[in-house]
This record gives C-alpha cells, sequence and structure tokens, in this order.
C-alpha cells in the first residue's frame, strides 16, 4: 500500500509539472477576456485542474502517512510459513481485571455536525455469556435450566469516556407475579478515565467484593455451578448503584474503592446469610451508604492475590436497629506449568444481632437466627490433562469448602449445624475453544446436623463467553 501510494505522488507531482510547462507561454501576455479569447478559457481550466491535482495530492500524502497493511503471503508463501503458536490453556490464563468489551468502528464524522469533525466517538458491539445445566440432586428429578443468558453492551463516546452495561435473564422464563426467572440490570455505569492511577466510577455496579463476584463468567471458574462460598458468605452476583474511583498503582497493584447503596438487615437469615439483603438497584434506599474496595496483586507470573471488604449500617427497615455489616475477603491463584491453585477466605460479622432477631420475631413471628458471625473458604487444585500446546484443554479439578452462616451467635441463641456445611466437588471440564466450557461435577454437600441430611448431586453444563 505504501509503495503504490507513493508511486502515485510521483505520477501526480509530473502531471504539475506538464501543466505549468503548458500553461508557462500565457503568462505576460495581455489576452482578453474568457469570453472572447479561448486561449484565456484554457489558462482558466488549467488553473482550475491544478487545484484539483492539489488535493488528490494532498489526500495521498495522508493516506501514505497511515501504517502500511502486511501483504497476504503468496500461496507458495503460505505454505512454507511456520504453523502459528497454539493458543495457552483457558483456565491458566485468567484475566487480572473484568473482561472488555471489543472495540468497533469508529463513527464517520458527521459533515452537517461541525462538532463532530474530529470525534474519536466510538461504537461498541454485542458481548455476553451463557450457561446451560443439568442437576440431578440425590432423592429429587433431574432440572434442566438454561441458568444465565447475559448480554453486555458498552459504548465509548470519547478516548476518556466510556459506558458499559450487563443485562441477564435468568432460568429463560419471566412472568409477574408466578414463580419464574429473573430479568436484571446488573452493570450500567459510565467511566471517565483521567490518569492510569485515578479513574472515576458511576452508575450500576459489581461490588469488587470476592474472587468470582466480578469474574463470573463460566469459562473463568471450574465446576457447573460457581463456588457454594461465593453464593453463600458472599452473595454473589452483588451489585448495586453507587459511585468511586479506581486505577493502575503500577508493580502490579491495581485498586477499587467504592460508595454504594446497603444491605437491607431485614431480610438477612440463618439459611443464607446477608443474600438475600441485597436491594439489586431496585429503588435502593441510599441511607447510610457502604464503603468498599478491593486491592489486587499482579506483580509475579502465574500469581494474583487479592483482598476486599465492605462496611456499612444496614438498619433503614428494622426502626430503632441499625447493624453494621462488615465483610472481609482474601484470595490467591497461582498457575505453574499444567497445575491451577485457587483459594478464598471470607468473613461476614454483624452487630446488634440479638436485638435484630428479636424484633424480626416480633414482626413476622419467626425467628430468623441471624448469626454474629458467618465464614467461608475454599481451595481448589486442578490439573491440564492433555499437552500445554494442544488446541483442545481437559483440566481435573477437585475443591474442598467450608460455608457456615451460623458460626458464632449472639447471647441466647443457638446455631442451627445444618447450616455449618462442607462441599467435595470433584470433575472435569473440556475447552474445546478458550471461551466455550464443557463440564461435569459430582458434589458431595455434608453438614453438622445429626437430623437433616444434606444431599449429593451430579452437574453437567455447558457454558461459553463471547
Amino acid at each position: 500500500m505504501k509503495y503504490l501510494a507513493t508511486a502515485n505522488i510521483h505520477l501526480l507531482v509530473c502531471r504539475l509539472v506538464a501543466v505549468g510547462l503548458l500553461a508557462a507561454p500565457l503568462f505576460g501576455q495581455n489576452a482578453p477576456s474568457a469570453e472572447t479569447d479561448p486561449v484565456e478559457a484554457r489558462f482558466e481550466m488549467l488553473e482550475t485542474r491544478i487545484k484539483q491535482l492539489e488535493a488528490e495530492l494532498a489526500a495521498l500524502k495522508g493516506r501514505d502517512a497511515e501504517p502500511p497493511e502486511e501483504p497476504e503471503p503468496a500461496p507458495q508463501q503460505a505454505a512454507l510459513a511456520p504453523p502459528a503458536p497454539a493458543p495457552q490453556p483457558a483456565a491458566a490464563a485468567q484475566p487480572a481485571v473484568e473482561r472488555p468489551l471489543p472495540m468497533a468502528e469508529v463513527i464517520p464524522t458527521d459533515a452537517t455536525r461541525p462538532s463532530r469533525e474530529y470525534s474519536t466517538e466510538t461504537r461498541m458491539p454485542v458481548s455476553g455469556y451463557m450457561d446451560y445445566h443439568f442437576n440431578k440432586p440425590e432423592g429429587d428429578p433431574a432440572v434442566a435450566d438454561f441458568h444465565r443468558f447475559v448480554l453486555l453492551f458498552g459504548h465509548s463516546f470519547s478516548d476518556r469516556i466510556q459506558f458499559w452495561s450487563e443485562l441477564e435473564l435468568e432460568h429463560a422464563f419471566v412472568e409477574g407475579g408466578a414463580p419464574s426467572g429473573e430479568l436484571e440490570l446488573e452493570q450500567a455505569y459510565l467511566d471517565f478515565l483521567i490518569k492510569p492511577w485515578l479513574n472515576f466510577r458511576s452508575g450500576i455496579m459489581l461490588a469488587p467484593v470476592g474472587l468470582i463476584n466480578e469474574r463470573h463468567e463460566p469459562p473463568t471458574f471450574y465446576g457447573v455451578e460457581r463456588p457454594l462460598v461465593d453464593t453463600v458468605i458472599l452473595p454473589t452476583t452483588w451489585f448495586e448503584p453507587g459511585a468511586g474511583i479506581f486505577g493502575d498503582l503500577g508493580g502490579g497493584f491495581v485498586y477499587k474503592a467504592y460508595m454504594m447503596a446497603p444491605l437491607n438487615a431485614s431480610l438477612f437469615n440463618a439459611e443464607d446469610g446477608i443474600r438475600d439483603g441485597r436491594q439489586k438497584a431496585f429503588e435502593s434506599i441510599a441511607q447510610n451508604p457502604a464503603l468498599t474496595g478491593r486491592l489486587e496483586y499482579h506483580g509475579m507470573p502465574g500469581l494474583s492475590l487479592g483482598g476486599s471488604f465492605w462496611t456499612g449500617k444496614s438498619g433503614f427497615a428494622t426502626p430503632g436497629i441499625n447493624p453494621r455489616v462488615n465483610v472481609f475477603e482474601f484470595d490467591g491463584r497461582f498457575s505453574v506449568s499444567r497445575f491451577d491453585f485457587r483459594g478464598e477466605w471470607a468473613n461476614v460479622s454483624l452487630d446488634q444481632t440479638e436485638l435484630l432477631n428479636s424484633l424480626l420475631q416480633r414482626t413476622s413471628g419467626v425467628n430468623p437466627n441471624i448469626a454474629e458471625r458467618m465464614r467461608g473458604f475454599y481451595a481448589e487444585g486442578a490439573y491440564h490433562l492433555l499437552p500445554l500446546r494442544q488446541r483442545y484443554d481437559l483440566v481435573a479439578f477437585s475443591r474442598y469448602e467450608n460455608f457456615d452462616t451460623q458460626n458464632r451467635m449472639a447471647r441466647g441463641f443457638l446455631p442451627l449445624k445444618q447450616f455449618d456445611r462442607d462441599a467435595f466437588v470433584t470433575g472435569l471440564t473440556f475447552f474445546p475453544e478458550p471461551d466455550v466450557a464443557l463440564k461435569f461435577d459430582y458434589t458431595v454437600l455434608r453438614n453438622q446436623s445429626r437430623f437433616v441430611k444434606a444431599r449429593d448431586g451430579v452437574n453437567l453444563g455447558i457454558g461459553w463467553w463471547f
């Protein structure tokens, strides 16, 4: 492309010189007007043509300044070219930050709007992820469920102002006034990019708490279902309206710090802890907003470490009682050769639970038995069974989890032992493509109760993102 443009420039220069030589004898003569003298008319025509050629020359110079395109190899060269390296296994290359939507074409300049003449506005395509599950709990019928259908939309107004969103349909069907799935707007925010270390974000956002809440696309974790610690102790998916800052501090450290709508303590319970207290951005009460943040380290190959917190008063629906919720979490991931390891520890603490339980029992007639402390952790190991340079990837994994929503009770309340639970999850994940995962696992559930038996289960699933 570069050589063609250069040849065109030389050709136009020669044409300009020739036009100048033809027009030279006309200078200095006292010719009559163009209406009566054909020579003068010819001169004006040549002058117009010179201007056109100059414009074409300027356009070719601009095209020549663009990066040259790589020429397509000839068939003989293509046959001799070495093969491209195989992609890395999907599980070994997990993203350090949220998966961004890919950039698309630049919006063409609108000639009728001069303010857009130098616009860098960029349209963003649709992205998304989906997962389909087949679950067979012990003693119950098998269930086939298209669990999640998620579309992500974005737009870049400029290099410094970007919009992101996530719309999720759960369980395939939504009907008002009847048990059905859910349609949720999980993300919808604007980013204002200022410096690498300081940027501003506002809208509906994911709480930066835990390993899974911000990275929950199916190919990013092993097992059909998300880890139970990230479902019961940390209420993934956790999203609320808010605002905050984020950035890259250098040296492998990145951070996020937000102010978000609080939890609703009137909906806490013994089995699921704080999970039902999420307001989910539905006319969220913003009284006593919560503070949350996360710090991650990615400074060593194969190693990622993170820690996060959430703290805020949650009693806007419990008159006279305003319990504070504190969440602390630590996690790590490490990959070396064929091995992947990950682990997480999470702790939730509440105050005024004695008063909160008494109030909710008086108003509902049922004691929710909310604990002062809830705690969970898990450790997981995985091994890539196929050679690392294969296009496909097959991973065997095993994970142990403990999650206890009755870890410590207020004075006068006894823990419900069936909610002190353990899970052993073992299975295989096959990646025909890095962004497509076919999953199988067998889950063994146990609890500390002598009367309530936990049920094991077989799970199959397909998940993908694009």
